[in-house]
């Protein structure tokens, strides 16, 4: 045998024998190998750039929409990096570029983020003011509708844009349409939403407008719960000196940033699920449940991921018979909110879903997308997919 293989044999002992010395201290576990799975990805997006400027406020600054995002947008993820080594943050642009909203969402989702966040500054006609955060959604109301055209009307300038959306900016068609695909992320997406409002009031001190609903590309794209922030209005003078100033800038920041690691502590305290066999394998493993309330870990069962297509929602309660679904079986009704939601099947095989919810869209569902539930909580396709 070669001196190299000999020496190649002596690290690989040495190395076995370190591991075993520390897996029978307690000290190493084998889970830890997959720490990097913890890391939270969230993807920054600065609204507008390059060519496309945004809004222009009152031409009493130099600084246009597209600067005023990316300079709040870089102190966001400075701030995150920062306050937070678990989060891991990511954006579609850092200087004066404009990446086609397409190739926005796709550094979100080709990095499988949690989160994202686009951010932007206001304009309108009158003297308004505050700040507002928006998710996908059907417009509520002929402002909203205005916003979102404003937003997606520059795709009308990205090359080939034809081959990149199915969405015409005067069609209140397409506009339903774009909702489809973030329909599984909405809710958390409206939380994320809400929390980035209140800390505007109470960190930031600024006025809110609430949260709302429109159908941006931006946000359609992307697959994982994603808002559109916009942090005050540039057409209002006395808004456009905040978000002008340095001070006025840190303090929007840091309340986005408290916003988004409050968010990431609510999932975790919301979400800590762990099989009992785990514990019984790694004695050393240690579950925190609720330190503030629970002296012990509670441990919950492991229950099965069940798929289900979800064939339509709405505020009317149909009585889930097949003749009132074009003859579709085993459709099952459940109210959330306001709204009832309609469900067709129920299986572990994400196959079968995929047979069901062909057959829904033969039947006039076109819409018809899968959802899945784990412990009969809503979560994303994809991460049930990779639980799977």
């Amino acid at each position: 045998m070669s001196n190299f293989k000999h020496s190649l044999l002596r690290i690989t002992l040495y190395k076995y024998t370190f591991l075993s010395g520390l897996f029978l201290l307690g000290l190493f576990n084998p889970l830890d190998l997959n720490a990097q799975d913890k890391t939270f990805t969230i993807v920054l997006d600065a609204g507008h750039g390059g060519h496309d400027p945004g809004n222009l406020g009152t031409k009493r600054y130099k600084k246009h929409e597209k600067d005023i995002a990316l300079d709040v947008t870089l102190r966001v993820g400075k701030l995150l990096s920062n306050k937070q080594t678990d989060i891991k943050v990511l954006y579609t642009r850092t200087k004066d570029v404009y990446p086609d909203l397409w190739k926005r969402a796709k550094v979100a989702n080709e990095a499988n983020a949690d989160l994202f966040v686009s951010i932007h500054c206001n304009a309108f006609s009158n003297s308004a003011y505050g700040t507002e955060t928006f998710v996908l959604g059907v417009h509520r109301n002929k402002t909203n509708m205005d916003v979102a055209k404003r937003e997606n009307d520059v795709i009308l300038l990205e090359k080939d844009h034809e081959k990149h959306y199915q969405y015409d900016p005067n069609s209140p068609e397409s506009i339903i349409g774009l909702t489809l695909m973030q329909e599984e992320y909405l809710d958390n997406s409206i939380e994320l939403a809400q929390m980035v409002e209140n800390a505007f009031t109470n960190d930031a001190k600024r006025f809110s407008r609430g949260v709302k609903q429109a159908g941006l590309i931006v946000l359609h794209q992307t697959y994982m719960p994603s808002v559109l922030v916009e942090v005050g209005f540039l057409s209002n003078k006395k808004e456009e000196d905040f978000l002008n100033s340095k001070s006025g800038q840190i303090k929007i920041a840091n309340a986005i940033v408290n916003a988004l690691i409050k968010y990431k502590k609510h999932l975790e305290l919301n979400e800590v699920v762990i099989d009992e066999n785990t514990l019984e394998k790694n004695p050393a493993v240690v579950i925190k449940d609720k330190p503030k309330t629970a002296r012990k870990p509670q441990i919950k069962k492991v229950e099965k991921i069940i798929f289900k297509v979800q064939i339509a929602s709405g505020t009317n309660k149909i009585e889930p018979k097949s003749y009132n679904f074009k003859g579709l079986k085993n459709v099952a009704r459940v109210k959330v909110g306001r709204q009832y939601k309609y469900y067709l099947g129920a299986t572990e095989s994400y196959d079968d879903i995929k047979i069901l919810q062909e057959s829904a869209k033969k039947k006039g569902f076109k819409s018809a997308f899968i959802v899945a539930f784990k412990n009969g909580q809503k979560m994303s396709v994809q991460k049930a997919l990779k639980s799977n």
